[in-house]
């Protein structure tokens, strides 16, 4: 490390060792996540995995990737940056599955003002969490500072997962019909979407986010808010082995009438029955405090509803099992219906 410390690089606001400082912390975290197939030690120039495909005709690989968006303000603001890496996680893992996929590693990128070593460690340590909740193996990443570009204290998140997944196994929207039924699995929460009008409802820069609200049970808002995106693969894994699952979708940004249809035919819409959904206290805290529409809480959030997968209606009870078995209460939201688009009734 002293050998590759540069005076010059530090004046200019780079800090060198700091980045070796943080993969030392880091390593404990990523550890956790090593599975079989991780053919490459952290440090090298990229990350090597050799999956195991037996049992597969024809793999494809299935690929995401994305960000936490602006909920990271909410992390900086309470100085917790242990979870937020999880949503890191949640955001990626969450999409490749809705092809059927199975998840198998996951690369991060953190951009920041300043490395604290600590804190990256922090946020890599809520990486490799959910890495551990998807059963995927956190092989690489990278660490860049950018002093002049981003205040000392702020970052950014953004991971890529991979899956792979049988051509013959790869979920198709097109043997979705009317008369099928769509399932809902809860989220958690707001999960990792529509965190700017969230900060503008609120005024989070401004507001006490430690204090214990009534409207949410006694929980605080910052709590509410910084609860981490739930990760379905255990439960999708377990409604996939019944073999009855027609179509998947992950509910983020664009809420209900953006996601749901990307997982139907063009010659089906889904009536959802507006009576059965679970939603939770924070949406209509921030329905009454932001004066916000009711089609607009639908067309942003998730209203309660991480995860929709959708089945023939005598296959309802199976997947139903399987899912309560795997640790979600899942249950039926609504059914398919000729037409497009999402109705309520």
């Amino acid at each position: 490390m002293e050998k590759s410390f540069s005076e010059s690089y530090a004046k200019a606001g780079v800090d060198i060792t700091a980045g070796y400082q943080a993969v030392e912390l880091m390593k404990k975290h990523i550890a956790r996540t090593m599975t079989a197939g991780v053919a490459s030690d952290i440090g090298g120039f990229g990350g090597l995995f050799a999956p195991d495909l037996a049992g597969l005709q024809e793999p494809v690989l299935v690929s995401g990737t994305d960000g936490v968006g602006t909920k990271l303000k909410i992390a900086m603001l309470l100085d917790k940056h242990d979870t937020i890496g999880i949503d890191c996680v949640a955001m990626c893992v969450n999409d490749i599955i809705c092809s059927g996929a199975q998840p198998l590693f996951f690369l991060d990128y953190i951009a920041c003002g300043k490395n604290i070593p600590e804190k990256i460690a922090a946020i890599v340590g809520g990486v490799a969490e959910g890495c551990v909740q998807s059963g995927m193996a956190l092989i690489g990443g990278e660490t860049a500072e950018h002093p002049g570009m981003m205040a000392p204290e702020d970052y950014d998140l953004a991971g890529f997962a991979v899956g792979v997944v049988d051509r013959s196994r790869i979920l198709d929207k097109n043997t979705v019909q009317p008369g099928d039924v769509m399932l809902a699995l809860p989220s958690t929460g707001v999960h990792s979407n529509g965190f700017s009008l969230v900060r503008r409802v609120f005024d989070v820069e401004h507001a006490d986010l430690d204090k214990p609200l009534a409207a949410l049970d006694g929980a605080s808002l910052g709590q509410t808010l910084l609860t981490p995106t739930r990760i379905y693969v255990r439960a999708v894994k377990a409604a996939l082995a019944q073999g009855k699952v027609k179509a998947i979708s992950h509910i983020t940004g664009g809420g209900f009438y953006e996601n749901i249809p990307r997982s139907l035919p063009a010659h089906c819409g889904v009536c959802v029955d507006k009576a059965s959904l679970r939603i939770p206290p924070i949406f209509d805290l921030i329905a009454k405090t932001g004066d916000i529409p009711e089609r607009d809480m639908f067309n942003t959030f998730n209203m309660g509803v991480g995860m929709c997968l959708t089945v023939a209606a005598e296959d309802v009870p199976p997947v139903l099992d399987a899912l309560r078995q795997a640790g979600e209460d899942a249950y039926v939201m609504g059914q398919i219906v000729s037409g497009s688009g999402v109705s309520f009734r």
